[in-house]
């Protein structure tokens, strides 16, 4: 597995792909009709939403065209589609395969990892302690695990606001050649802590933003020591089932659920395309580990971007964004805001999604797509998303800004 990559990655920078486009109020596939979408009700056309064009059959037809197109340029395997809205129809369309060894087309029932999406529900869980007064924000890490580089002095709070200046294990070269070595073997957090806490820290708490998985991984400790629980059972009964999702699991162990669409990934040993289903996903525990699909994505997207889960103070904290590497971008806790679209996105070895809300016009879209395989240095989500939102909300694209070279998130 060749160090120079990505894993976990966070919203990178895309190049812009297709021009633009929008979707009909049924879903449908590349192989055919499926069923009809769940109807959304109906609410009053505002001022709000005037720039967020209505997904008619003529607006699907171009997001078909774009999504094809960018599927043509990154040879990803398969890909899913789905974007709705109270009052401007919805678009749920798949594209491509499965499993490229049976040909097996996506549908919009597969259950998908989704990577670094996983710390969304991880800092819910953390907030809801907030919340109960069992944690606060500002207590220095180092109350709740020992250890810890500038425990002293890293707060919760710039844990879950990537500021805390700890090294991040996944850009380690030996946690690099373990997981190379053998992907399928499990990985307890406190190895990965190792990989991170060798290295000197890389600034001083909350001197500045940097992704880093480290900070995950300490939260997570954070919420079992706070509530005596693990925290795949914490996340499932306290933010899983008040959330409504009955299809999205905290594994414990490298099954996937079926139905499911296999991923692949060229981060190998021999940097060829592999397939990466049944990895492991330990190694990223409470930074990336999670499983979901579709229709609970879409639940998920609009319970985090309005807080349903917490109190409107600890919400208001949660969106207060610190800037990223581009003006206009910012990533609160847990979370970011790219040009309006509130969210996250995801990327584990052969699987990457994108999950966001735009409060204007009350509109979700959810990608998820069967490869990480980079494409001239981009996230291909990250140019399906680029493409979809170009069309649909000219005035809030995402990314909407120039490519980037990557860098290990």
């Amino acid at each position: 597995m060749k160090s120079t990559r990505i894993r976990l990655r966070r919203a990178c920078v895309a190049a812009a792909a297709a021009g633009a486009l929008i979707a009909p109020a049924a879903e449908s596939s590349a192989y055919g009709a499926t069923a009809p979408a769940p109807p959304v009700p109906a609410a009053a056309s505002t001022d709000h939403d005037k720039d967020f064009r209505r997904l008619t059959p003529a607006v699907a037809a171009k997001l078909d065209a774009a999504v094809r197109e960018v599927m043509d340029e990154t040879q990803v395997p398969g890909v899913t589609v789905g974007l709705w809205t109270p009052d401007k129809g919805s678009y749920v369309h798949t594209f491509g395969v499965a499993d490229k060894s049976t040909g097996a087309p996506m549908a919009t029932d597969l259950y998908t990892r989704i990577g670094s999406e996983t710390k969304t529900f991880t800092v819910t869980a953390l907030l809801r302690l907030v919340d109960e007064r069992k944690v606060g924000l500002d207590d220095p890490i180092g109350t709740y695990v020992k250890g810890v580089p500038n425990g002293d002095r890293i707060t919760l709070r710039e844990l879950a606001g990537m500021r805390s200046g700890l090294f991040n294990y996944s850009e380690d070269a030996d946690f690099d050649k373990a997981l190379e070595t053998d992907p399928r073997r499990p990985f307890p957090p406190q190895e990965l802590l190792d990989y991170s806490f060798k290295h000197p820290v890389q600034f001083q708490p909350g001197a500045q933003f940097d992704y880093c998985n480290t900070n995950l991984i300490l939260l997570g400790l954070v919420v079992e020591k706070v509530t005596g629980r693990p925290l795949h059972e914490v996340i499932k009964q306290d933010v899983l089932k008040p959330a409504g999702l009955h299809r999205t699991l905290f594994p414990t162990d490298a099954e996937i659920p079926d139905p499911h669409a296999h991923g692949y990934t060229d981060q190998t040993a021999s940097g060829k395309i592999e397939d990466a289903t049944d990895w492991d996903p330990s190694w990223a525990w409470a930074a990336g580990a999670m499983i979901s699909d579709l229709q609970d994505l879409r639940r998920w997207a609009h319970t985090l971007a309005t807080g349903k889960l917490l109190t409107p103070a600890t919400q208001a904290e949660r969106l207060r964004t610190t800037p990223m590497d581009i003006p206009g971008d910012g990533y609160g806790l847990g979370i970011f805001n790219i040009q309006g679209w509130i969210g996250h996105n995801g990327s584990l070895p052969g699987y990457e999604s994108l999950t966001v809300y735009l409060p204007e016009a009350r509109a979700t879209l959810v990608i998820v797509l069967n490869t990480d395989v980079l494409h001239d240095g981009q996230e291909p989500s990250t140019l399906f998303g680029e493409a979809v939102t170009r069309i649909v909300s000219p005035d809030h694209v995402y990314p909407g800004h120039k490519p980037v070279a990557p860098r290990h998130d």
